[in-house]
């Protein structure tokens, strides 16, 4: 996907220090296979919505193939 948005529900985040900069391994899977795999995408701290918990919808914005953000589903507020 070059540039969008893909619905993901929360199973994890862990976060993780590089060099002294703080970023976040997001573990997710796809809605329509809760059971199915578990993916991860590494986000920077400031891209990734506070207060999340594992079983939240969240909201994973794309750029060029990378996630860039997460944030908690709209409907799941």
């Amino acid at each position: 996907m070059l540039k969008g948005t893909r619905p993901g529900i929360l199973r994890k985040v862990q976060p993780i220090s590089v060099h002294g900069q703080l970023s976040w391994d997001v573990f997710f899977s796809d809605p329509e296979d809760p059971d199915g795999p578990v993916q991860m995408a590494r986000v920077g701290a400031e891209s990734v919505d506070r207060h999340l918990e594992p079983g939240d919808r969240i909201s994973l914005e794309y750029l060029l193939g990378s996630v860039t953000s997460v944030t908690r589903d709209a409907d799941d507020r």
